[in-house]
């Protein structure tokens, strides 16, 4: 903003730079036009008077060279002026056009990843939350929010899977600690996740929660994102 009021400054001086030599010519002139009166008023002194004529011709034309060279330059000033203002607006407006691209695609990024790590999250509460006296809805559920040769398998183990959850009485609830997003594209990421989860079953009580580490890989399927890869981390 310093620059742009400096320039409006130089544009001014320039312009009143202008203004006076305008006011110098006008009154060279004038006095020019008041040496020419003087001839036509006095006969007697004709000789004198054209010498008078001559000078003055001599002198305006000394002014308009003079004042040339000031008008010349208090035009370019303001042009310079001007053209030096233009420049750092539009370099202001170019940085604003750019930090607001560059706050568009942070806030893109951080919706995707949020986007991601809900999906894992949710993917990781539907494989290890089960209760056998409703598995057939835990499974329908898990299965539904996997895809790819991850879900495949699911499709071929179900009913072993439902068999050994209803003779165990097996129930598990998992809760998920913290997930961070990694190695992000636009349908696809792996998403780490620290989730704990307690067991109980026919053979003993609840049992202490455990913690677990997962490597969750994140795939979008018809536009729906869903767990197409599951590891246990050490």
């Amino acid at each position: 903003m310093a620059s742009i009021n400096d320039a409006l400054s130089l544009a001014e001086q320039a312009e009143a730079e202008a203004a006076e030599a305008e006011a110098k010519a006008a009154a060279a002139r004038a006095h020019a036009e008041e040496l020419r009166a003087q001839k036509i008023a006095s006969d007697t002194a004709e000789e004198e008077a054209g010498s008078a004529d001559d000078n003055a011709e001599v002198l305006d034309g000394d002014a308009v060279v003079a004042d040339r060279p000031r008008r010349l330059r208090g035009t370019w000033l303001r042009w310079a002026a001007v053209a030096v203002a233009g420049l750092l607006v539009c370099a202001l407006l170019a940085a604003s056009g750019l930090m607001l691209w560059q706050g568009h695609q942070a806030s893109q990024r951080r919706a995707q990843e949020a986007e991601f790590a809900a999906a894992a999250r949710q993917g990781v509460v539907n494989l290890m939350s089960l209760d056998f006296n409703h598995g057939d809805a835990d499974i329908k559920r898990l299965i539904d929010s996997t895809t790819g040769q991850f879900r495949d398998d699911f499709e071929k183990s179900k009913n072993d899977f439902m068999t050994v959850m209803k003779d165990s009485k097996v129930v598990t609830k998992a809760d998920v600690k913290a997930t961070a997003v990694e190695n992000m594209t636009k349908d696809s990421a792996d998403v780490m996740v620290a989730a704990s989860s307690q067991i109980s079953n026919s053979a003993s009580a609840q049992q202490p929660a455990r913690g677990w580490r997962l490597n969750v890989t994140v795939q979008r399927d018809n536009g729906q994102l869903k767990m197409s890869k599951v590891e246990f981390v050490p």
